[in-house]
């Protein structure tokens, strides 16, 4: 194999494979990108057994073939290349080396052979359909921070990706929670998704993801079954398994019978949040909400490092209440507001608190509150 890559191209492919890399890996092979050049085209494929990620771009292929080295130090030499030089790749299969060349720059790179990369099985798809860029994005964008972390509740460490019904009929929603926080976002279900299977797309899935949704006019093509997801750009293709378990009923969590509504200015309400959660004591991070009429005082009182209060002007017409919340989860959901005002929906002091952006009901957020 021979080929001659521009180094920018190069270094947005191997990027995109070595993030899929596990660093501590105890199979040689999963820590390398399998690179294939044929006719004017270069492909390089990474794997961590769960997500597989291809990427083609356009190279000058003087040798077709392919071979694997690893995908780490390859980035690294790309990365330190100067900016706008012409990569030169040659594989010495004989040898078991791969030349790196541009400029006075040579490198020699131990390889394994291509035999051994797992390529992960072509799956029958159930459902295939585009989804424009933007709208995936936010689907997963602001659902994301709700993802467990917690490894014992397996099932709420992926985004739940599924037809549901909403108050504009059927719709394509993502949800995430790990039973302090719940975001649940709908989007306009693309005509040919109806009969799609619910999945749950694991953290790793959604971070990588992100890499190929960053062009607003790209369509994604979207491929689902029981056991697979696959994304796919006209260069870039993510595969992945899905998470093997069954989420649970979040709808029962979502409260209807909220009437105290807080109207607030989304950026000022976060400033402020985090200004007085300055002062809270890292475990709790407790902030206690008062709410007046037309007013919400913000106080943190932590007996150990001091105490903060500030006070907003709002749209409050209800009894007075007084509710906290751990500081971190209001930042995260007033930080996905994309509207000036976000309104809030209590309860008591003791139920879930419901939260969306203005009018707009196809993004609702949930939180449990603290006491204090």
């Amino acid at each position: 194999m021979k080929i001659s890559i521009e180094r920018g191209t190069l270094l947005k492919a191997v990027g995109q494979a070595q993030s899929v890399v596990e660093r501590r890996n105890t199979i040689p092979i999963l820590a390398n990108v399998l690179i294939e050049a044929e006719g004017d085209k270069v492909s390089f494929r990474a794997t961590d057994l769960d997500i597989e990620v291809v990427d083609k771009c356009a190279a000058m292929v003087e040798r077709a073939g392919a071979t694997t080295v690893s995908a780490v130090t390859l980035h690294e030499i790309v990365r330190k290349l100067p900016d706008g030089a012409m990569v030169q790749l040659t594989d010495d299969g004989a040898n078991g080396r791969l030349t790196v060349e541009a400029g006075r720059s040579n490198f020699s790179l131990a390889t394994l052979p291509k035999e051994d990369f797992p390529v992960m099985a072509s799956a029958e798809y159930d459902s295939n359909f585009a989804v424009p860029a933007p709208v995936l994005r936010r689907l997963f964008d602001k659902s994301k921070f709700a993802i467990s972390t917690e490894e014992t509740r397996y099932y709420l460490n992926g985004v739940y990706m599924h037809v549901a019904d909403s108050e504009n009929g059927k719709s394509l929603r993502c949800v995430a929670t790990d039973g302090h926080r719940l975001a649940r976002i709908d989007a306009p279900l693309p005509p040919e998704a109806g009969d799609m299977p619910g999945v749950i797309v694991p953290r790793k899935t959604v971070g990588e993801l992100r890499k190929l949704l960053e062009d607003d006019d790209m369509q994604i093509a979207v491929s689902v079954s029981e056991a697979k997801i696959r994304f796919a750009t006209p260069d870039i293709t993510l595969t992945s398994k899905v998470i093997d378990g069954t989420f649970p009923d979040y709808t029962r969590v979502i409260p209807m019978g909220n009437t105290r509504k807080l109207e607030v200015d989304a950026a000022e309400f976060a400033k402020a949040v985090d200004r007085v959660a300055t002062v809270s004591s890292e475990r709790s991070r407790a902030v206690k909400l008062t709410l007046e009429e037309d007013k919400l005082t913000l106080s943190v009182n932590a007996p150990d490092s001091g105490a903060a209060e500030e006070e907003l002007a709002v749209a409050y017409a209800d009894e007075r209440l007084e509710i906290g919340f751990n500081a971190k989860y209001l930042l995260e959901i007033a930080s996905q507001v994309d509207r000036e005002n976000a309104v809030f929906l209590f309860n008591s002091s003791g139920d879930p608190t419901l939260m969306r952006e203005g009018g707009d009901t196809s993004a609702v957020y949930v939180v449990m509150p603290m006491r204090v």
